[in-house]
This record gives structure tokens, C-alpha cells and sequence, in this order.
């Protein structure tokens, strides 16, 4: 017999190969995505907790309150021009609001000057009132 294989053994052991790279790569994919999600879980904990600690009212707020209060203050011109501020690269770049605020970026280090006060618990629904009312 000869000691070399045959045409179609040559076959089965490319398939199998074949199969055992298809399973390596399904298994270094579900890695990938594993590491993605412990990064994301990672980061949202890490920006939830420094604005915790920043605005410890919030806290107290119930899901459908702190929604209301990001969309409120988030989701203004002010807002994106400060973020879009902080997305350009260098020191020294400063947006201005149109009431006259503006944001400062110093060594990737954002300073929002502003005069406004922290918000004590309530103050989103005041400033609300407030604003219906007026």
C-alpha cells in the first residue's frame, strides 16, 4: 500500500480543517463581542456614576424623571454646540452659546462656564412649571 493518501482522504482532512478554523473563528467572534459588551457595561457605569456624583439628585429620581431631565437639558443648542465643541481636537477651542455661555476645551478636560446652580430635588419639575406658566 501506499503510503500517500488518496485524492479523496486529502478531501476529508481539508474539511476537517476547514471545520475546526470555522469553529476557532466563531469562538474568537464571540470573544470579540464579549470584550465589546464588558467595554460598553464598563463605560456606561463609569459616565452614569461621575454624573451621579456630580448631581447626587438624581439619584432620588425615578427612571421615567431622569429621562425627562436629560432630554430637558441634554437635547438643547447649547448642549450640542458644547459637545461638538469637545469633539474638536486641540486647546483653546471655545463655542458659544447664543445665550452667551460657553464651553472650553483645556487639555481634553471640559469646563462649562456657566453661572447656573447645581439642581436641588424637584428643580426639573420647577424650571417646568415655571416654563408652562410663563
Amino acid at each position: 500500500m501506499s503510503t500517500r493518501k488518496t485524492l479523496n482522504e486529502q478531501i476529508e482532512t481539508v474539511r476537517e480543517e476547514l471545520r475546526q478554523k470555522e469553529n476557532r473563528l466563531k469562538e474568537l467572534e464571540q470573544k470579540h463581542k464579549a470584550q465589546e459588551r464588558k467595554a460598553r457595561t464598563h463605560r456606561l457605569c463609569e459616565r452614569g456614576g461621575y454624573l451621579e456624583s456630580i448631581m447626587p439628585e438624581t439619584i432620588t429620581l425615578t427612571k421615567e424623571q431622569f429621562q425627562s431631565f436629560l432630554d430637558k437639558t441634554l437635547l438643547t443648542d447649547f448642549a450640542r454646540k458644547a459637545l461638538s465643541g469637545l469633539a474638536v481636537q486641540g486647546s483653546g477651542t471655545e463655542t458659544t452659546a447664543k445665550d452667551g455661555t460657553a464651553a472650553d476645551v483645556d487639555s481634553g478636560a471640559p469646563t462649562l462656564k456657566s453661572a447656573a446652580p447645581p439642581l436641588k430635588p424637584g428643580a426639573a419639575q420647577t424650571v417646568e412649571t415655571e416654563r408652562q406658566a410663563g
